[in-house]
């Protein structure tokens, strides 16, 4: 069974998948993800969907799009934070969740009020202005993966034996050139959602912004991942009850944003967003009237956030467009 097809049904399997079945978050679960570190993640998101409305020409209505929204919690702050700054905005919007797992749709329901329609996929979102935010959904997207043996290449895939699943080579027809050793991922699937959307970008007024862990430009490696409980372990232990993710390759990523008619601005790290955004002056804020066991909370969070050496420069931005709308800030055109 090739590798992508092995994610897709440790993920999504309808009775099996690890999404389906669970809410994979916080300290119980197995990951935690931006939103859940502080709220002041997503009053900066919020600030910046504000900066893209306003550059759309503030449409009376427009599509609020989250792909995979987890718990809900980053649409919440983005239109608390809209609600406070831009009550146009918040009143505009019509809010769309992209989501497959039923566990997490009532997570969500329950963390918008009700607030909001879902969707299997991007393509049922109906047409108009919209904003899409995708904070670690492209990482889950199943990748396949080329490994280069003999002068030749092959897909790597799992299998079965006596001793149960294990990762095995088949022989792939791979043009690419490299050497012995190179391991390559391709995202298909990934790029055909980003295409979809710049498709939608050109079509009428928008902006998409997607924040993950990943590569800003394309090179071979193994980044596939299995986590369980917060701690790494192989590809084929508990299939359906680890979380399977890999790097987004954010070149790639663009290419396939423009080759649906989108502008797409330059990669930046998530430190340098969230900063650029006034992540600094929004803790100092928060800090101003709080105890010291509240500001030692905040500062932590801060560096979990835009530290260096944790998610800050691990995690990337990239923002695409309709063709020509004006660039929310702090993004240049490419």
């Amino acid at each position: 069974m090739r590798l992508d097809q092995y994610m897709a049904l440790c993920l999504g399997h309808p009775q099996h998948g690890y999404y389906m079945t669970r809410d994979p978050l916080g300290e119980r679960g197995d990951f935690i993800t931006a939103p859940e570190v502080s709220q002041t993640f997503g009053e900066l998101i919020g600030v910046w969907c504000i900066a893209a409305w306003s550059a759309m020409g503030e449409p009376d209505t427009f599509n609020m799009v989250e792909l995979g929204p987890g718990r809900g919690t980053l649409t919440s702050d983005i239109l608390r934070a809209a609600r406070r700054l831009a009550p146009g905005f918040a009143q505009a919007a019509s809010v769309r969740m992209v989501e497959t797992s039923p566990v997490l749709r009532a997570r969500q329901a329950d963390m918008l009020a009700g607030q909001g329609t879902w969707h299997d996929r991007f393509e049922d979102v109906p047409a108009g202005p919209l904003i899409v935010v995708a904070n670690e959904f492209f990482d889950a997207i199943p990748i396949r993966q080329y490994e280069r043996r003999g002068g030749r290449w092959h897909e790597r895939a799992v299998g079965l034996t006596d001793d149960g699943l294990t990762m095995g080579l088949v022989e792939a027809d791979f043009g690419t050139p490299g050497s012995d050793g190179d391991i390559i991922e391709a995202a298909p699937a990934r790029c055909d959602i980003a295409t979809i959307i710049g498709q939608r970008l050109a079509q009428f007024p928008g902006a998409a912004l997607i924040i993950d862990y990943g590569h800003a430009f394309s090179a071979p490696g193994d980044t596939l991942q299995a986590m369980r409980r917060h701690r790494y372990v192989p590809l084929t232990e508990a299939p359906g009850e680890c979380d399977l993710t890999s790097h987004v390759d954010f070149e790639a990523l663009g290419k396939a944003f423009r080759a649906g008619g989108a502008d797409v601005m330059p990669v930046i790290t998530q430190r340098q967003f969230l900063l650029a955004m006034g992540l600094e002056q929004r803790m100092a804020k928060l800090t101003e009237r709080a105890d010291a066991a509240t500001r030692s909370m905040l500062e932590r969070q801060m560096t979990r956030l835009a530290g260096e050496d944790q998610m800050g420069n691990l995690f990337k931005v990239l923002a695409a467009t309709s063709p020509r709308l004006a660039t929310p800030y702090p993004f240049g055109r490419s």
